[in-house]
């Protein structure tokens, strides 16, 4: 069978690859041997350019580095196919560069293709380098979108009064507009926290000594020449102490970031499904659309329900690899290697879910009628604000006068709450106050947004 959306064993690459297109250059099998080109690729040019050995005139720089910038799915298969032969994925990239160099008339340095490196030294840069531009170049974009489009419907209802519920139950009002600021604030902050963690990549030979660099080249500070490379060149941070592998705790930081992210966004998906629930929102519709195989009135939240289903699937993965990734086996055993492979399937889960809540959100239409509604049949929500006046008017037992008015009460109404206020020994200014408290005005403040 012909691999196809259709024979795909992952929904990533099946029914969901037209909408995750955008992450198959950074974490299909093309796009890993395309980052490690342009790290060999980039590390022989450093290698010339500190003296080690002098680039023949032939070989042009910009020709170089041509192969991981313009690279094509033949030759990409072309090092498939080395592999076969090596068994080692990274040799076989070693041999196609070389390859590419004696075609340019670089025999004599092609032997300077991967000099002094073990095959982790372009793993542990290639996968932090393609993780941080997938990330900057496609997730977070797709993220910032998300919280913008939150940010401005949270000014846009800024002065929609709602009911609270805790527990459940009905509680002191607020505003759309607020709790919708809750979560942009949330997002907000692990966005910032997120780039407090460094791309951090191992790049030090076999064991992380630089030992063969050392005996070729004692007279070389590759400790320096390492940092400017891995730093500089690639734009990530060198770990100064590693094994033969990098320890990925920053990796793992950063999965547990983007986890939360994923959590406050369940959050969200969880609290926009149930106001359309409470038919706070409508929802638009699309003709040809079916919401329901049997039911022809239903217009279902399925966007929030799918991105929730595939929340929580990324954050499974995301779970296992920051658990698993920072430990290995004394200088290094290979479980890495297989789980690496995999960190592609959580950012697409993700991708998916900020897709459909990108859509679910734009379906959203207010039912300002209904809110309105839900405040006017519960004005025993007020009786926090009158009790309160009435204690900053020592009066006593406030408390307990408006318990045992409201608690369990199955009619509070405005015309109930209002005749309650008259029989209060209080001045009628007081009074006229309290008569002038509504669930609709009751709402508190807040900073602005």
């Amino acid at each position: 069978m012909n691999l196809t959306p259709l024979s795909a064993i992952s929904p990533v690459d099946g029914r969901y690859r037209k909408q995750l297109e955008e992450l198959a250059p950074y974490f299909s099998e093309f796009g890993l041997i395309r980052y490690r080109i342009r790290v060999e690729v980039e590390y022989f040019l450093a290698l010339a350019e500190a003296g080690i050995f002098k680039l023949p005139a032939k070989v042009k720089p910009a020709r170089l580095r041509a192969l991981y910038e313009n690279l094509t799915e033949e030759q990409a298969q072309q090092v498939k196919d080395t592999e076969r032969v090596t068994n080692h994925d990274v040799k076989a990239v070693e041999y196609f560069i070389k390859e590419q160099l004696l075609a340019m008339g670089g025999e004599a340095c092609a032997e300077w293709v991967h000099f002094g490196l073990t095959s982790q030294d372009v793993n542990n840069t290639a996968i932090p380098l393609l993780w941080k531009e997938a990330l900057e170049e496609v997730y977070m974009p797709a993220l910032l979108n998300i919280i913008s489009a939150l940010h401005k419907m949270a000014r846009s209802w800024s002065k929609i009064p709602m009911l609270a519920r805790t527990h459940g139950q009905a509680a002191s009002p607020t505003t759309l507009g607020k709790e919708i600021m809750v979560f942009v604030e949330r997002l907000q902050n692990q966005v910032e926290l997120f780039s407090f963690v460094p791309y951090a990549a191992k790049f030090g030979g076999a064991t992380g000594n630089f030992n063969a660099h050392h005996v070729a080249f004692g007279k070389k500070d590759w400790i320096t020449f390492g940092n400017r490379f891995v730093n500089e060149t690639l734009g990530l941070q060198r770990m100064q102490f590693t094994t033969q592998i990098e320890h990925y705790d920053n990796l793992a930081a950063h999965f547990d970031a983007l986890k939360r992210i994923n959590t406050i966004l369940v959050d969200l998906c969880r609290d926009i499904w149930t106001y359309v629930s409470a038919d706070y929102f409508k929802q638009k519709t699309k003709k040809g659309e079916v919401g329901s195989s049997a039911m022809p009135h239903k217009v279902n939240p399925i966007d929030f329900e799918n991105a929730e289903g595939n929340l929580g699937l990324a954050n499974a993965l995301y779970e296992h690899l920051s658990a698993k990734l920072p430990v290995s086996r004394l200088q290094r055993d290979l479980t890495d290697s297989t789980v690496l492979r995999n960190i592609g399937v959580p950012v697409g889960h993700s991708l998916l879910a900020l897709r459909s809540i990108e859509k679910g959100l734009g379906k959203l239409v207010l039912n300002e009628a209904k809110l309105d509604e839900d405040l006017e049949n519960n004005w025993a929500v007020v009786a926090e604000a009158i009790q309160t006046v009435l204690r900053r008017e020592q009066f006593p037992k406030p408390y307990e006068a408006l318990k045992d008015l409201t608690r369990g009460q199955q009619a509070i109404t405005k015309k109930t709450m209002q005749a309650f206020i008259e029989t209060l020994d209080v001045t009628a200014k007081v009074k006229k106050e309290l008569l002038a408290i509504t669930p609709q005005n009751y709402t508190g403040i807040n900073p602005e947004y």
